[in-house]
């Protein structure tokens, strides 16, 4: 990605706003706790994922399971990683070596447990969404990993969290 690209995300974060009608709405779309598990994500992380719904939205794809995974994809980043943690995690990823992966730790009470949630969000995310009640399909969106037959499905949502 660009450096522009990476400041201009820099500024969405930072001015994220997500109105009450949106987060209600984006809670109806939801099975079981799910809506607990996407309103327990930062404003940001939701706001990004409203972005998604409405880039597959506005595509056509209006796949329960797809729009699930749009909304909480990034569900696993809570409120543990900050924003200067996903500041260094771009800058290190851009240096040659394996930096990201030697500061991860997987421990919670260690202060490099975010660049360990970092690295696996997308693993964390589809357990989360799973244990909040989404579908095997749902979490196989969110980990890139949906069967043949929703490849074009898996490569709108894909297309989709890289335009936002």
């Amino acid at each position: 990605m660009s450096a522009g690209h990476r400041v201009r995300q820099f500024a969405r974060h930072l001015s994220a706003r997500v109105s009450p009608a949106e987060d209600a709405a984006a809670a109806d779309r939801l099975p079981g706790a799910a809506g607990v598990l996407y309103r327990a994500m930062p404003v940001a992380d939701r706001r990004h994922g409203l972005d998604v719904l409405a880039r597959l939205e506005a595509a056509g794809p209006a796949d329960p399971d797809l729009l699930a995974a749009a909304l909480l994809h990034d569900s696993a980043k809570g409120h543990r990683l900050r924003l200067w943690h996903r500041v260094v995690t771009v800058l290190l990823a851009r240096m040659p070596g394996d930096g990201l992966r030697r500061l991860a730790v997987d421990d919670p009470r260690s202060w490099r447990y975010p660049f360990h949630v970092q690295l696996h969000h997308v693993e964390l995310s589809a357990q989360a969404a799973l244990g909040a009640g989404c579908s095997e399909r749902t979490a196989a969106f969110i980990r890139g990993a949906a069967p043949e037959v929703d490849r074009a499905l898996q490569a709108a949502l894909t297309a989709a969290d890289a335009a936002s």
